[in-house]
């Protein structure tokens, strides 16, 4: 699924969804099949959140193909429930491949050197896990 807006200067989920929405989609996450209700509940620990703002929120989330919406019975005792289409782990991988190809497409060079810079303030574990990414990459493309 693509995110329409990438949002360079936010930090974490607010780089793909509103403030709302991130917090929203993190306790989605934590608990995998949840109710408007649960959510709210949750969320007014910290917030006065209405119902019908967090139902909003989430239905366009559902809407936006980020979670699949479910409905149980009928009338007073129909119950909606939500869950997300990918975990975390998933929507994070697949933006942040969409970002890095789409950059490394657009300025090649340049986003290459600039991620390398980036490696000097960085774990050397992580440069050791790109070091074997390159020498993989080597192996399936030299013949």
């Amino acid at each position: 699924m693509k995110i329409i807006k990438y949002k360079m200067y936010e930090a974490g989920l607010n780089r793909f969804f509103g403030p709302l929405e991130s917090k929203v989609m993190e306790l989605i996450w934590a608990y995998n099949k949840v109710t408007i209700k649960t959510i709210q509940d949750s969320l007014n620990k910290d917030n006065n959140l209405s119902f019908n703002a967090i139902m909003t929120v989430m239905n366009r989330l559902n809407e936006k193909g980020h979670l699949h919406k479910k409905s149980l019975g009928s009338g007073r005792s129909k119950l909606t429930f939500y869950e997300p289409i990918q975990t975390k782990e998933q929507f994070i991988e697949e933006q942040t491949r969409e970002v890095t190809h789409g950059l490394v497409y657009e300025f090649g060079d340049l986003v290459l050197n600039q991620m390398i810079e980036a490696l000097e303030d960085t774990d050397p574990g992580l440069i050791a896990k790109l070091e074997q990414k390159i020498e993989d990459l080597r192996r399936r493309i030299t013949p």
